[in-house]
């Protein structure tokens, strides 16, 4: 096998990337924490997932959200970090530290007056819902709950999507002995609303992409893929339209949580690359073992 030679990054960019990526992780996880402490909670509404059980655990034990949000998601933190990737697994950290803050600051803050169950299962959704999806879009989760997902439909026929609205139906269910039945089914519409707003701000839920790269580095580029990502990389032959050149372009499929380290590694070797990025709406056959990204 050829030894992939590292270059150094530029220290600039790295740092720049580095900066957005955590800032757009702030502003999603303090997103979740005003859709939760503000919009939710106060009304008895719950989302599903790990953030459903801890809001349950907290009404019962009136003890902070925040602690139940960190605890709860600390076991799936550590599968994360061993089965999908140490960048994935801080990013992750890195949120819910900063959502779990940003609960414990919002605690008695409430826009609505509790009795808005309604209102607050739509304007709580919609808030939650970007915000979760601005973090999956940087790369990281705040859910223990997709991380397993994510696991499970590697060796499962059944997709990301489906596993965990699975999951939340017990989930959403248990609400109502918790908080009463009406206040389950706004939890259900919050859910509905929340998972809506997911698929709007990271275009799907469970969804595989397509990545098309032109570079004169394509070598270097399609190793660094194939060592850091696990990714099978195929080179295509191409036919520059205007000078008629001899290229050759990568296709690579990837899931959306690797769309950040895919650009990264891209970057570092060829910053002026042409990178085409799609949506596929199903992969079969010929698929690639994982490995963990680095």
């Amino acid at each position: 096998m050829t030894k992939i030679s590292k270059i150094p990054a530029n220290p600039k960019n790295k740092a720049k990337r580095l900066f957005q990526r955590a800032a757009m992780i702030i502003f999603g996880a303090t997103l979740m924490a005003v859709g939760l402490e503000i919009f939710l909670v106060p009304n008895g509404v719950i989302d599903g997932g790990v953030t459903g059980i801890s809001i349950m655990a907290s009404k019962i034990t009136g003890y902070p959200l925040g602690i139940f949000l960190t605890l709860l998601n600390l076991p799936f933190l550590l599968i994360g970090y061993k089965q999908i990737g140490k960048t994935f697994a801080l990013s992750t950290l890195f949120g819910i530290i900063v959502m779990s803050i940003g609960t414990a600051l919002l605690h008695n803050v409430s826009a609505l007056t509790p009795g808005e169950p309604l209102l607050g299962a739509i304007f709580g959704g919609v808030i939650l819902g970007v915000g979760v999806g601005l973090v999956i879009r940087s790369g990281g989760s705040l859910d223990g709950t997709e991380i397993v997902a994510i696991l499970v439909s590697e060796k499962t026929p059944f997709s990301v999507g489906e596993i965990v609205l699975f999951v939340n139906i017990f989930i959403l269910g248990s609400a109502g002995f918790v908080f009463g039945w009406p206040n389950a089914l706004y939890s259900m519409i919050a859910y509905y609303i929340a998972m809506k707003m997911i698929d709007i701000t990271i275009e799907g839920l469970d969804q595989s992409k397509s990545v098309w790269i032109i570079s004169e580095k394509y070598r270097d580029i399609g190793d660094a893929l194939t060592d850091r990502l696990g990714r099978g990389v195929t080179y295509l032959e191409g036919e520059g339209g205007f000078t008629g050149e001899s290229k050759k372009v990568i296709f690579v499929v990837i899931t959306r949580l690797e769309e950040a380290k895919l650009k990264s590694i891209v970057e570092d070797w060829d910053p002026h690359a042409f990178v085409a990025i799609g949506n596929i709406h199903d992969v079969k056959g010929g698929r690639f073992k994982k490995k963990g990204i680095h």
